[in-house]
Parts: structure tokens; C-alpha cells; sequence
């Protein structure tokens, strides 16, 4: 009797085929649909923010255009445009495929980030004492590299705490390596510099890697060494031994004083004069007085502050109402997401978003002294707008492969 022979696929093809059915089950996942209320929420602040813009830039975009007010709503919806298009695009697209771009743009971010900081570069801007843009001087056609490295960190640092697991515990490979690039983009930032955004970096770098899975009493002694430091840092300013932002210290502690009101501390000062004659209700949208070029950055780091001089506290409370449901909502994808690539990703945005909105309220009001940051979706600048608006697609994204719920 002959004996029946069965032949066994190789090893390769069964790895083949199990890839092959995950990319099938994750393309099927894919055409689900975005989360609507992200969605809406979204486009609210994007059409809030256009209004304001208007709102606020008109007198300066009049005097420094030859009479033409909406210079800068025009350029800025330009990017809106642009971005809700991005946005779209990306919220198609299988937020997998983003796994090996991570790396790409990572490299990309550090060189446009070296590229900015070279001694007479060209094509790299200075503005106000700064150089963080590329491009070219007078037009629209500039970016800003930091805005390219907040993207590049939250993918890459996604798709490697993703597979890592159980090794994000260990020094050499869950901690050391994250450390070493938020420190190399950290050291290029602040030598534009760029306080702010590395404050974002670094913040958000770490938010990954405590989501990840370090070990839990890294936490605590981390928080406990940034208060140390920074209690430290205000002590050796009051004293006279450092002097590295003596001045945003001493004009945070009282802007209003003669010695420097008319210099650094003018720009926190006409903040809280908006602020405060706004009231309950403000003084009606497109009314405001301090945006007659009274305020500095009326139209971008300042915009809050005419949204509290023109809308009042009822309409300031609205906008942060607005921004805590995305946020929320943002939180609540990232806990329903499909995986742990996806849940990172959009931990990831939601908390460059939180963290750029509290500072940017915070820097207005007072709470903490002057640096130069942005209110997302209400700030003009197209480069930063259009990356947000990209961060809100591929949470979009994200949103398209949560698992159905249950019935019953």
C-alpha cells in the first residue's frame, strides 16, 4: 500500500499570506467612516479662526498694503484651502502606509532644521530676532522646518514605541534613543531660536514615550526634575547670576512698569488692556481698539487677545469650549483606535494641540512669561495651518478603522 505523501507550504508563504490577509482586513478597514463629530469640529475652528484673522489683521494689512485690508485673510484662506484639501486626502488614506515615512521625514526635518541655521543662508528668513523660516523673502512661498519636525517625531516615534513593547522599558532601546533625537532637534530649535516650539517638541516626545510604556517611576522623577529646574532657572534670574530671559522674567512679574512698559513689557501690557475691556459680552466683532497697531502680532501670537477685547469672556470661554471638545474627542478616537500605531498617532497630534493652545492662552493672560507661540487654527500662518490641518486628517484617518461597537 503506497503511503500518501502531503506537501507542505513553505514557511515564507504562510508569513506571505498572513501579511497579505492584514493588509486586506486593514484596506477593508480603511473605507469605514471619519468620526464627524472631529470632523465638524474641526472645520468650526477653521472657519472661526478665518473670521478672526479678518477680523484682527485688517488695520495692519491696511497700512502696510497700500489700503487692502484682507491682505492677509486672502493668504491665509489660500492655505485653509489648501490644508482642508491635505486634510481629506489624508483622512482617505490608510494611516499604515505613514509606518516607513516616519524615518524619511525624520532625516528631512533635521536637515531643513540645519539648513535654516547656516550664517548667511539665502533663503533662510529672519523675523523679530529669529531665523525659523526657509524661502523666499516677501512672498508666501516660506515654511517653517520645526513645524515638519513636530509631524516627523509623532510618526517616527509611533511607528517604533508601536513594536517595541516590553523593550520600551529598558534604557537602550526604549529610552536613550528617543532622548538622543528630541535633544539633537532641541539643540537646532534653540539655536534659531525657537523656544516654544521645543517646548512642544520635546513635551509631546515625551507624552509618547510615558504612553508607550517607560517604566512608571521615570514619570514622577521626570516632572519632579523639570519643576527643580525651572525653579531654578527663576531663582539664578532674580539673583543676577543668569541672565538668559532676565527680561521675559522681570516683564511677566509686572509689564506695567516704567522701566521697560514701553519696551519688552508692552506687549503682555496691551494684551491685558484688551483683554480687560472686553468684559462679559467685548465690544462687538471687527471693534476692537488695540488691534490699531497697538497690539504687536495682533493677527498671530495675540490673536486671543483680540478674541477677549471683541467677543468678551462669553465668547473667549466659547472658543476654549471649542477646543476642549476636539481635544476630547481626539483622546476618545485615540482609546477606540485599531491599533497601537493609531492610538500613538493621534495621542501623539492631540497632544501638540492641547499643549500649543494652553500656552499660547497661558502667554496672553499672563500666566507664564512671554514666548512667541501660535494659537492653532486661529494664528496666521500658512505653513503652521496646513500641518495642523494635516495632523487633523491623519487623526480623521485613524478614526475610519475604529472597530465597530457592539449591539446589544
Amino acid at each position: 500500500m503506497a503511503l500518501r505523501t502531503t506537501k507542505r507550504r513553505p514557511v515564507g508563504t504562510w508569513s506571505a499570506q498572513r501579511r497579505q490577509d492584514a493588509m486586506e482586513q486593514s484596506r477593508e478597514a480603511a473605507r469605514g467612516p471619519m468620526d464627524l463629530p472631529f470632523l465638524l469640529l474641526t472645520l468650526l475652528l477653521t472657519a472661526m479662526g478665518m473670521v478672526m484673522v479678518l477680523s484682527a489683521s485688517f488695520p495692519s494689512a491696511y497700512y502696510e498694503n497700500g489700503g487692502n485690508g484682507a491682505y492677509y485673510f486672502i493668504r491665509q484662506g489660500i492655505f485653509a484651502l489648501l490644508g482642508l484639501a491635505v486634510m481629506f486626502a489624508l483622512s482617505k488614506l490608510n494611516y499604515q502606509r505613514l509606518r516607513g515615512v516616519g524615518r524619511l521625514l525624520l532625516w528631512a526635518s533635521l536637515a531643513l532644521l540645519v539648513l535654516v541655521i547656516i550664517p548667511h543662508n539665502p533663503i533662510a528668513i529672519t523675523e523679530n530676532g529669529a531665523t525659523r523660516w526657509l524661502g523666499i523673502k516677501g512672498t508666501v512661498l516660506r515654511f517653517q522646518p520645526s513645524e515638519i519636525a513636530k509631524l516627523a517625531v509623532v510618526i517616527y516615534f509611533s511607528a517604533t514605541i508601536s513594536k517595541k513593547r516590553e523593550k520600551m522599558q529598558t534604557w537602550r532601546q526604549g529610552i536613550w534613543p528617543y532622548l538622543l533625537i528630541l535633544g539633537v532637534i532641541a539643540g537646532l530649535m534653540m539655536l534659531e531660536p525657537h523656544l516654544s516650539g521645543t517646548i512642544l517638541i520635546v513635551c509631546t516626545g515625551i507624552v509618547l514615550m510615558i504612553v508607550g510604556g517607560i517604566k512608571g517611576w521615570l514619570i514622577p522623577t521626570g516632572i519632579a526634575g523639570v519643576g527643580l529646574v525651572g525653579a531654578l532657572y527663576v531663582t539664578l534670574v532674580k539673583k543676577g547670576i543668569l541672565h538668559y530671559g532676565e527680561d521675559r522674567i522681570n516683564t511677566w512679574r509686572d509689564p506695567f512698569n516704567a522701566d521697560w512698559y514701553r519696551g519688552d513689557g508692552w506687549q503682555i501690557a496691551q494684551c491685558l488692556i484688551a483683554i480687560g475691556s472686553g468684559g462679559l459680552l467685548g465690544v462687538g466683532l471687527g471693534k476692537g481698539r488695540q488691534k490699531f497697531l497697538y497690539l504687536p502680532e495682533e493677527h498671530n501670537d495675540c490673536i486671543f487677545a483680540v478674541i477677549c477685547e471683541e467677543l468678551g469672556l462669553v465668547g473667549a470661554c466659547v472658543v476654549m469650549l471649542v477646543f476642549a471638545l476636539l481635544i476630547l474627542r481626539g483622546f476618545w478616537i485615540a482609546l477606540h483606535a485599531r491599533d497601537r500605531f493609531g492610538a500613538l498617532l493621534v495621542v501623539g497630534f492631540m497632544t501638540l494641540t492641547s499643549l500649543q493652545t494652553f500656552l499660547n492662552i497661558a502667554v496672553v493672560t499672563g500666566l507664564v512669561p512671554a514666548t512667541g507661540i501660535s494659537l492653532p487654527f486661529f494664528s496666521y500662518g500658512g505653513t503652521a495651518l496646513l500641518c495642523q490641518l494635516a495632523e487633523m486628517g491623519i487623526v480623521l484617518s485613524v478614526s475610519r478603522q475604529m472597530p465597530a461597537p457592539q449591539n446589544g
